[in-house]
């Protein structure tokens, strides 16, 4: 079944199989939103099934959960964990300080959330996220629909100070509406090509009235994992100061593979 897996989600999957590995029995772990968080959330499953752990996950999205549910996993919400021990989620890109962009899925509000009411928050990516700087990703930022177009001319005239490359924006869409996030609100993709002060730029954003919150993750990150096609897995702490590597074998499993839909 892993020969039929493009080169990406081969990467994708060692990557969410290694993390797999740092859920123990009796945990409460937040579970990201994107297509490498659902490689994990399979990977968890199986887990569960062949060893017999048992955790319970506070899903960053509806879609999240509904995965979990579907694969036997506890679900609860985040004011029933009140603190978690860990949070895996994916990302958009990273740089070599753990800093981030996510919000490509548009589930970054509630991604940052559950990411900072944890002990730990676990990064899994294929190799192709990591940049020197961050910026070629659009940076979505969250804003409320009231006055969502104001709401973009403050952003744009408040990139004019800021040390990026582009000020263009633009409103996602679904189809031929506007995409609407878990909250209700709208995403406004930032078209910035380079991000010279990331730190910077993420509380000025989250000032501008309208904004509800942005897609920089500075300073929550405390682990990334890397996959890559060959089965190779690099993990990194950020905090300790290290770097592993693994290598991965491909095996054959009916039940993280069926239905694949991501």
């Amino acid at each position: 079944m892993t020969g039929e897996l493009s080169p990406i989600d081969r990467a994708k999957f060692v990557a969410a199989k290694q993390a797999a590995g740092f859920v123990e029995d009796g945990m409460k772990v937040g579970l990201g939103t994107g297509s490498t968080a659902a490689w994990l959330v399979r990977c968890l499953a199986e887990r569960m099934e062949e060893e017999g752990i048992r955790f319970r996950g506070v899903p960053t999205s509806t879609r999240t959960a509904d995965l979990a549910r579907e694969l036997g996993i506890e679900v609860i919400s985040l004011d029933e964990a009140k603190w978690l021990d860990l949070t895996i989620d994916g990302a958009d890109e990273f740089d070599k300080d753990l800093n981030l962009i996510k919000g490509g899925g548009g589930a970054l509000l509630q991604e940052k959330i559950v990411a900072t009411a944890s002990d730990q928050m676990v990064v899994i990516a294929d190799a192709a996220k990591e940049v020197q700087t961050l910026g070629n990703f659009p940076l979505p930022i969250e804003v409320i629909p009231f006055g969502w177009q104001t709401s973009q001319s403050l952003v744009e005239e408040t990139l004019v100070s800021m040390d990026v490359m582009g000020r263009k924006s633009t409103l996602r869409m679904n189809g031929a509406k506007p995409f609407v996030t878990d909250e209700g609100n709208h995403i406004l993709d930032l078209h910035l090509g380079r991000i010279g002060n990331a730190r910077q730029l993420a509380l000025v954003l989250n000032q501008i009235p309208g904004v509800v919150e942005n897609g920089l993750f500075i300073d929550i990150c405390d682990r990334v994992v890397i996959g890559f096609a060959d089965g190779k897995v690099e993990t990194r702490d950020i905090n300790a100061g290290t770097v592993t590597t693994d290598q991965m074998l491909f095996e054959e499993s009916d039940n993280l593979f069926k239905d694949l839909g991501d």
